[in-house]
């Protein structure tokens, strides 16, 4: 039943909040709900044996289609990562206004119940619903309280996601014909019958559909403008967590579905994956925008992720695993910082800030943990994550991994240029008035930092916790 209860728990009270007229009474209640799901999780991930962690009932019978939910290592780990999302960043956002905050919320919530499905639906039909539950509370969060562009961004976004949804249930729809039992049961979907030059073609429709939502080169184009226009909590909820959904789904569903098409086409994705990493990490390099520049660097590390999962070694998969929770809290952690200095200082662009050291000593501190973060400085917890990962890319292909490791030095690069504009030099005119953000705000970067510093040191649970699932992926391929 835990799988049910946190799917109905942010459905149930994201409803709810529809009927919630005050802007203090909504925000209140999507905290209380969201830390509601966060125990259930943790319940869920560290207390309760396997066969409470299952649940199977009868959905579309005639379609061969059931209601059925399954929490394995990665689907834990998931969980876990975006029930702790949820109330971080209603937590840090919390003196934040917006018109209408009870449907707002109710919105956040129903995106969080999308979310969850998504990592445990173990029906193909299923989760093409969760996915379409996640997905559409965005657009109307986007083009209802985002920034002056935003009906062309979220316009734009629509498009790709619309188009991949489509192509996906096309791949969906001809794989459950080519079941032995007409089920959209993941194990039948893992025993589909395709030829040599069907698996080929399908496995593209659902590739598509999956790196527009990581987003993976040439298929990225969405997200920088998306991120930049969306309120910075659906922001941190797209980089956070959503970004997720495309790497979870190529690694339980494309993988193991298509076998030999994943391994006949693994140059071609780790080509277009270190080429997304080296574009992002060059143009992350020009930006004076704050929220552009954690935009092109989520798609940096969510390349390397793609090419990790391709390279098809135990290494590259653990580090996958490592790195879709760790990747999760450290850029909600730079949202975070991004949208405490936009809210006191009216700003993003790194040109109008500096000397904020000065001004906000504790801000300076927590914004420095999160970015040795981002560059996987030794003893956070990227550095394990993405010593994993290249080393699987290394026992792949040494050229590519050397070609993807200059990454690591443009992330440093822009990420140090980063904090030295708005950390250090003289204050201007904007900054000069800056002072130290809210308790709330503080107290959520202090949550991620001890996160941070605690998996760097000891990363060890999380790969145990998600080890059954590198092994199932490896034995399918």
């Amino acid at each position: 039943m835990i799988p049910v209860l946190l799917i109905l728990t942010p459905l149930v009270t994201g409803l709810v909040s529809l009927l919630l007229k005050q802007s203090e009474t909504a925000k209140g209640w999507a905290l209380l709900s969201s830390l509601v799901s966060l125990i259930i999780a943790i319940a869920g991930v560290f207390f309760y044996p396997k066969q409470q962690l299952v649940f199977d009932a009868a959905w579309l019978p005639d379609l061969g289609s059931r209601f059925a939910l399954q929490m394995d290592g990665m689907g834990k780990m998931l969980c876990l990562l975006t029930a702790v999302s949820f109330p971080v960043i209603f937590l840090a956002t919390y003196r934040n206004e917006y018109r209408n905050a009870g449907r707002f919320y109710a919105l956040m919530l129903l995106t969080q119940a999308g979310l969850t499905g998504v990592f445990v639906a173990t029906d193909a039909l299923l989760f093409y619903f969760f996915w379409e539950l996640a997905l559409i509370p965005v657009y109307f969060l986007c083009s209802i309280w985002g920034g002056e562009r935003r009906i062309p961004v979220t316009f734009k976004f629509f498009i790709y996601t619309f188009i991949g949804s489509l192509l996906m249930l096309i791949g969906i729809l001809y794989v459950y014909f080519h079941t032995p039992d007409r089920s959209f049961a993941m194990h039948s979907f893992y025993r589909a019958v395709l030829d040599a030059r069907m698996e080929n073609f399908v496995f593209w429709l659902f590739f598509i559909a999956f790196a527009i939502k990581m987003p993976v080169f040439p298929f990225h184009t969405w997200q920088p403008d998306a991120y930049e226009q969306s309120p910075t909590a659906v922001t941190m909820v797209l980089s956070g967590v959503m970004v997720k959904m495309g790497i979870f789904a190529v690694i339980r569903w494309l993988l193991p579905v298509f076998p030999h098409a994943s391994v006949h086409f693994a140059d071609v994705v780790i080509v277009l994956s270190v080429i997304g990493i080296l574009y992002a990490s060059l143009i992350a390099i020009r930006q004076d925008d704050f929220k552009r520049l954690i935009a092109y660097s989520s798609i940096a590390h969510i390349g390397l992720m793609s090419a990790a999962i391709f390279a098809g070694k135990s290494a590259g998969l653990n580090g996958v695993m490592v790195q879709m929770f760790n990747h999760g809290i450290n850029v909600i952690g730079l949202w975070i910082v991004a949208d405490a200095i936009e809210q006191q200082l009216g700003t993003r662009k790194f040109s109008e800030l500096g000397g904020l050291a000065q001004k906000a000593p504790a801000l300076a501190v927590l914004l420095a943990v999160m970015a040795f973060a981002n560059i996987a400085l030794p003893l956070t917890n990227a550095f394990v994550g993405e010593f994993l990962m290249f080393n699987g890319l290394f026992q792949y292909n040494m050229w590519m991994a050397a070609v993807a490791c200059i990454s690591v030095i443009l992330a440093a690069v822009y990420t140090l240029n980063m904090v030295q504009k708005v950390l250090y030099g003289s204050t201007g005119s904007i900054t000069e008035q800056a002072g130290e953000t809210a308790p709330n705000v503080q107290w959520a970067l202090v949550l991620l930092a001890i996160g941070i510093m605690v998996l760097g040191v000891y990363p060890q649970p999380m790969i145990n916790l998600t080890k059954d699932s590198v092994q199932a992926v490896l034995v399918n391929r």
